[in-house]
């Protein structure tokens, strides 16, 4: 499995990838300047969390490694790995409904709280990763 040594990086693509969950003790980068906005990372092996201008964006239950990561009006893509089932959670739109895709699969439509927070788990381990596509319906 691969982790983001340098905790956060912009991708070639233009995406960010972000998350160590190997990393026993907690550790953050703040103020890591992407496409005019400003982001931090907290993780470690318990959890992983991106904010962006002092905005939630994602977190994860336990730490997950996170790549490349992109975000538009209407969806939300990236691929994780971790050392074990994760939970999940996102920010979205306030009171929307999302179709969540797990490696292509859809599971289901899933309706934002008033926050736009959106959970769901995904099954990892043993090297496995998951691709997330989340589109607003």
């Amino acid at each position: 499995m691969a982790v983001v040594k340098e905790l956060i990086r912009t991708e070639e693509n233009g995406t960010i990838s972000f998350g160590d969950y190997e990393k026993n003790q907690k550790s953050k980068v703040s103020d890591y300047p992407h496409q005019g906005d400003m982001y931090k990372v907290k993780t470690f092996k318990e959890i992983t969390k991106l904010e962006r201008n002092g905005m939630f964006v994602y977190e994860s239950v336990p730490g997950t490694a996170v790549f490349g990561l992109a975000q538009d009006g209407s969806q939300m893509s990236f691929r994780v790995e971790g050392p074990e089932d994760a939970q999940i959670t996102v920010e979205l739109e306030a009171e929307a409904v999302y179709e969540v895709y797990l490696d292509g699969a859809s599971t289901g439509k899933m309706e934002t709280n008033l926050g736009g927070k959106l959970s769901f788990s995904v099954e990892l381990g043993n090297g496995s990763a998951v691709d997330v596509k989340i589109v607003k319906c």
